[in-house]
Order: C-alpha cells, then sequence, then structure tokens
C-alpha cells in the first residue's frame, strides 16, 4: 500500500483555466471531506472544487461539482488507484478562463491535474510493523543484547525486567519467522516470538 508522502499543492493553467491541485494525507472519511470543506472555503469562489479521495478499499468517493458528469472526479479517483494511494484525498479547484474544454479536455485537464501533484509529492510504501517479544533469563540477558544491537533485521523496542527479562523487538511483520530462527541459531535455544502489537509506518520511495 501507498499514500503521498507529503501534503501537496500545484497549480497549472490549460487554455487560460486554472486547475489547482491539493493533496492530503487523511485516516478517515471524516477527515477527508473535513478537508474538501476546507479547500472549498478557502477557494469559494472557484468555478468548480472537484474531489475525489481513498481512505482504505471500502471508502472510495469522488465528485464533479458541477462539471459534466464522469469528467472531474472519477478521472481524479482513478489517478489516486493507478498510483496504488490509500489514506490520500484530492481536490482540483478550477478557474474558468474563458474557453471551453470539452468532456475530452477536461478528462485529461483534471486527471492530469492530479497526477502531476502526485508525481511532485511523491509516495511513501505503508509497511506492517510487528512487536514480538521473548523471555529470557534475567541473568544472562545483558549478553544476549550484545549480539541482538549488531544485526540488521529487527529492532530492539523494549527490555523490561522482571523475574525473567523480556525482551520486545521491532520487526516488518512478515519476518517473524525468519526472525525466530535467527533467533534460535544465535542464542542456541528454542526462541518462540509472542505478538505483542502491530503498527503501520511509512517508508519514502
Amino acid at each position: 500500500m501507498y499514500t503521498i508522502s507529503r501534503d501537496y499543492r500545484k497549480e497549472i493553467v490549460i487554455e487560460k483555466s486554472r486547475f489547482i491541485c491539493s493533496l492530503k494525507k487523511v485516516h478517515s472519511e471524516a477527515e477527508a471531506q473535513e478537508f474538501i470543506k476546507a479547500v472549498k472555503k478557502e477557494f469559494w469562489d472557484a468555478t468548480h472544487n472537484c474531489s475525489a479521495y481513498i481512505v482504505d478499499d471500502l471508502a472510495q468517493r469522488s465528485s464533479d461539482d458541477g462539471e459534466p458528469s464522469g469528467t472531474a472526479g472519477i478521472p481524479m479517483l482513478e489517478v489516486l488507484r493507478k498510483n496504488g494511494l490509500t489514506e490520500t484525498a484530492a481536490v482540483v479547484t478550477r478557474y474558468f478562463g474563458g474557453i471551453k474544454l470539452g468532456a475530452g479536455g477536461l478528462v485529461r485537464a483534471y486527471s492530469g491535474s492530479v497526477a502531476g501533484a502526485v508525481k511532485e509529492a511523491g509516495l511513501a510504501q505503508k509497511i506492517l510493523l510487528g512487536y514480538y517479544s521473548f523471555l529470557y533469563d534475567v541473568n544472562s540477558v545483558g549478553r544476549i543484547l550484545n549480539v541482538l544491537y549488531q544485526q540488521q533485521l529487527f529492532e530492539i523496542a523494549d527490555v523490561q525486567y522482571d523475574l525473567r527479562a523480556k525482551v520486545i523487538l521491532k520487526m516488518r511483520a512478515e519476518q517473524k519467522a525468519e526472525a525466530e530462527a535467527w533467533l534460535t541459531e544465535n542464542l542456541n535455544q528454542q526462541i518462540e516470538l509472542e505478538q505483542e502489537g502491530t503498527e503501520f509506518a511509512e517508508v519514502a520511495l
């Protein structure tokens, strides 16, 4: 999954009409709708404020905002889809310049406006990270930590001390089996990791 690496705004001019694309990361439909509302308020005097957003597979919407049906919102949404984007909202503000573009011209203008803004904003890949733990002898954990810090497979997120030491590791979720094998080999005992939680992280491309 991908999202934009940063909020972004880009303006282009086509046949004297101004097209201003505003992009924003959003984490819910409510946040996307608030963003669209804010852009409309900012550009209250614009001819159109067309929009599209994808939060996830189930939350995808678009609006032509007065442009001929299918010439603005859907083409904008298709650009987001083709880039594999989630949690992204786009609003293209148009100030009419007096020259009609026709249906095909509008599709190209709105899709091109979003495509150009997405390209300049850059993409970030959303990676699922997992937190996993294992227990170890509290008197020996200091020695193994030196070994753990030297590898590149995972990070040490925390160490909690009680009757036994609880070592919490952070890694890509799909690397759990590989990490268990590495730990078992390098610590000379069978290690089974218990999941503590997950989170998504963004890595710029």
